[in-house]
């Protein structure tokens, strides 16, 4: 039975393979540009294995792209009204986080993207996840520490935290429930 995340998986898979190709990049020069081996790449784009945020991270990065960037390439569309039934969804198979891309449009500098982080989970970016743009994060539901630069913040329901300059960055819930949150992109 296919869902919406297989589908999502197989877009995202086709996109990644899109974006290597249209560059006239090798597998091993995509593995060079981004630290990703060829093999673990290979079976990303044939379908054999769904990449973790991290990973995909490297990937978006080796394309001069955000995850974000990357991810609304994969889903195509630019439509201004961005119903929920229309947002394309992700789980991230390391750690379970589910993620909703709310809205981005390729022509717009904002961007909103609605994660829902397990109990227990812990997502870590590096900086270069950062590099080209400006984010912050505001607790919808639950609770979350951000270690960003190597501060650690615990964010309670409601409380908004802007990160600073690009800098290795890790989304931890250390509680017993799940937690939600939206994140506020803008490309710089």
């Amino acid at each position: 039975m296919s869902t919406i995340e297989d589908s999502a998986a197989t877009r995202l898979a086709d996109r990644l393979k899109l974006e290597r190709e249209a560059r006239g990049w090798s597998l091993a020069d995509l593995a060079e540009r981004s630290g990703v081996s060829r093999g673990a790449i290979s079976k990303i784009e044939r379908g054999e294995s769904s990449p973790t945020a991290g990973l995909l991270v490297r990937l978006a990065d080796a394309f001069d792209l955000t995850l974000a960037g990357l991810l609304a390439r994969a889903e195509g569309g630019a439509e201004r009204l961005s119903r929920v039934a229309d947002q394309p969804q992700w789980r991230d198979p390391a750690s379970g986080y589910l993620r909703r891309q709310v809205f981005e449009r390729a022509d717009h500098p904002l961007e909103l993207v609605r994660v829902e982080l397990p109990s227990g989970a812990h997502v870590g970016f590096p900086a270069a996840s950062y590099r080209r743009i400006r984010q912050l994060v505001w607790v919808l539901e639950g609770e979350l520490i951000i270690e960003d630069g190597g501060v650690r913040h615990a964010l309670a329901e409601g409380d908004c935290l802007a990160f600073g300059p690009p800098a290795d960055a890790a989304f931890i819930n250390e509680s017993g429930a799940p937690c939600a949150y939206l994140v506020a992109v803008a490309r710089s």
